[in-house]
């Protein structure tokens, strides 16, 4: 189930990327997939989503425990994440949803 949630939320953050380059020539995201978290212990995926401009970062956290949510923060990318993450049902998720998350936090 985990894998295919990365699967469906990977190509969200792709679709938003695409449309936010096209929408916004002065946001440029560079998105990563983070599989490590597993080598460690943590049986978790995370796709981050970094602005360089600004240094500003969304974390999403695709946690195997509760493969029903994603957990994410708006963080920076020079900085700790904090503790608290924020819940969403995947089933809420879309790639209008990351397409406003990223407009509306690294155009600020």
């Amino acid at each position: 189930m985990i894998k295919e949630t990365l699967e469906i939320v990977s190509d969200f953050a792709s679709e938003a990327h695409a449309r936010i380059q096209k929408d916004f020539a002065n946001i440029n995201p560079v998105i990563g997939l983070n599989l490590g978290m597993r080598n460690v212990g943590i049986p978790a995926d995370a796709i981050t989503i970094d602005c360089l401009k600004t240094g500003k970062r969304i974390i999403i956290v695709l946690d195997d425990r509760q493969p029903e949510l994603v957990q994410y923060q708006f963080s920076y990318k020079a900085q700790d994440p904090d503790e608290k993450f924020e819940t969403l049902s995947v089933s809420d998720l879309s790639a209008q949803t990351l397409y406003g998350w990223i407009k509306d936090y690294f155009n600020t």
